[in-house]
């Protein structure tokens, strides 16, 4: 597939492609510290309000109350590598990771329904998010015949937060059947940028551009329902299955306009409206006894990103979507092994990549342009790792997570025509930056993430 002018035309942005499937169709969000611990990974097991992030029907397992919350502590690294050079920037955050608490309800009747429980639960995400890219000498433009600069650095930064308020209720059916339902209310506050910066070939003075309809800031709310049901094979497997409809997003957005024929360099508002994949999730559960439990995850996307057309804007992005982005797969292992009131826990999750191969219009080292594919644009396939402790003290407990998440992907910036009906370049107070294609750095992401759990039961 190839990214033509028209896809990125009439205000298209690789940071909002970015953000469509990384922040609004985001499946990562965290939990508590077991949680987090064990990959994200309790579609069979269930027993406490995490459960309505994977499977409602785990709050059916819960045969005590119980209340938790989590402090998290995140470090996001980019390394942006160009042309030989390299830059490397750190993000730090810490804040209320997640919030969550089971009321059970035990039935004192003959009948099979053993417990019929209700659950709520908070999470909290950090958006924050800054890759700097180093320049390039070769990378040229002449603004007229005595005037040209060369790519001197880029800049995408964004900041903000992710959150998702679940309510459901799980119900214990003999206890060996659970169902349960959710719902879901996230909400999502962020702010980006998309700057370049290019140093005069005369003077050695710098300029600085913004890239059209940027900087943007975005407040938005979404909903979607879950329905999910674990089952019991034996005394040892349990095996669950889950649905969350799609979120369904209404976004206020404001931002930065340049070089309008009417109107000049203003700012404006608009609302759009987006619906994020439909997901799916199988799951299954080995609990060889009370010391020693394992669970495995997958989850796959049965829709698309999708915005609600008002013109010709989100008719591009939807035809993007629809030509070059994959449906969401996820896998997601965890366990747990307890030695007395010790707890210890393991999990891996992989994410792969949502797009296909893509082929752009980029510039070389070099500073000539020629087509290239890549596997990796502008997001990739996602490898988490974590391990934990914790410690039982019956009545209260407290659990430490460890996390890291990686990954590789390519990263383009400095697209934009200006001209021909529309203007989508790159503009500072007195000059503008028209190019028609791309230059493209490797970039490698880390997450460290640490969190800490104190929780009660009753």
């Amino acid at each position: 597939m190839s990214i033509s002018a028209a896809f990125f035309a009439q205000a298209q942005d690789v940071s909002l492609i970015r953000n469509t499937l990384d922040v609004y169709s985001n499946s990562q969000i965290g939990g508590s510290a077991k949680f987090n611990a064990m990959g994200g990974s309790n579609g069979a097991l269930g027993g406490d309000a995490n459960a309505l992030l994977t499977n409602p029907a785990g709050l059916g397992v819960a045969i005590s109350g119980e209340v938790s919350g989590t402090l998290s502590i995140m470090s996001n690294k980019n390394t942006s590598n160009s042309a030989g050079s390299s830059f490397g920037y750190k993000v730090n955050n810490a804040d209320l990771g997640n919030v969550g608490g089971v009321m059970t309800f035990q039935l004192m009747t003959e009948s099979a329904w053993k417990f019929v429980n209700i659950g709520v639960n908070f999470s909290n995400q950090s958006l924050d998010n800054y890759i700097e890219t180093p320049g390039n000498s070769n990378v040229i433009y002449d603004f007229d015949a005595t005037n040209s600069s060369s790519l001197a650095r880029h800049a995408y930064d964004r900041y903000g937060t992710l959150s998702k308020t679940s309510f459901g209720v799980g119900a214990n059916y003999n206890h060996s059947l659970y169902i349960g339902m959710g719902l879901n209310f996230s909400n999502v506050s962020l702010d980006q940028s998309d700057t370049a910066a290019f140093q005069s070939l005369q003077n050695g003075s710098l300029d600085y551009f913004s890239k059209q309809n940027t900087p943007y800031f975005e407040r938005s709310s979404g909903f979607s329902a879950s329905l999910g049901v674990i089952g019991k094979l034996g005394r040892n497997f349990r095996l669950g299955g889950a649905i969350e409809t799609p979120t369904f997003w209404d976004i206020d957005r404001s931002y930065n306009f340049y070089n309008d024929p009417q109107l000049g360099d203003d700012y404006a508002v608009e609302n759009r409206r987006l619906t994020s994949p439909m997901k799916a999730t199988v799951s299954a559960a080995f609990v060889a006894n009370k010391n020693f439990s394992m669970n495995l995850d997958y989850t796959v996307g049965l829709t698309k990103p999708s915005y609600k057309e008002y013109g010709g804007a989100e008719m591009q992005l939807n035809d993007f979507f629809d030509e070059n982005v994959k449906t969401l797969s996820e896998v997601k292992l965890g366990a747990e092994y307890r030695v007395k009131q010790f707890r210890l826990r393991g999990g891996y999750a992989y994410t792969s990549s949502p797009f296909d191969a893509l082929t752009v219009s980029r510039f070389a080292n070099n500073g000539d342009v020629a087509d290239q594919s890549y596997n990796n644009m502008i997001l990739s396939d996602r490898n988490a790792l974590s391990f934990g402790l914790g410690y039982d003290f019956k009545s209260f407990y407290i659990d430490a997570t460890y996390q890291n998440i990686s990954s590789k992907f390519n990263n383009p910036f400095l697209y934009g025509e200006a001209g021909g009906g529309f203007e989508d370049g790159y503009y500072s107070p007195s000059r503008l930056i028209s190019s028609s294609s791309f230059v493209v750095s490797d970039v490698k992401n880390v997450i460290n993430n640490f969190y800490l759990t104190f929780g009660w039961k009753f």
